[in-house]
């Protein structure tokens, strides 16, 4: 089964080797019929301490680092 991949935007930095990506997703509400706009957190494990606030990266799922962790950082986006 193929990871789920996901690019979104750093919001946070502040921890060691962890980065929050803040990742949106646009659908049509089924009554409104009207574009709507979620997002979601996700903590990604980043080994070297790479990414910043700000930086457009991509996500991949991967195995459990902790209790919050479940996805890394592949790489950053241009």
């Amino acid at each position: 089964m193929p990871k789920r991949v996901l690019q979104g935007v750093v919001v946070s930095d502040k921890q060691d080797k962890t980065v929050v990506v803040k990742v949106e997703r646009r659908f049509t509400h089924p009554v409104l019929k009207k574009t709507v706009r979620r997002s979601k957190k996700y903590h990604a494990h980043d080994e070297n301490n790479t990414a910043k606030v700000g930086d457009v990266v991509m996500i991949e799922e991967s195995r459990p680092y902790s209790k919050l962790k479940t996805w890394r950082l592949i790489a950053p986006t241009a």
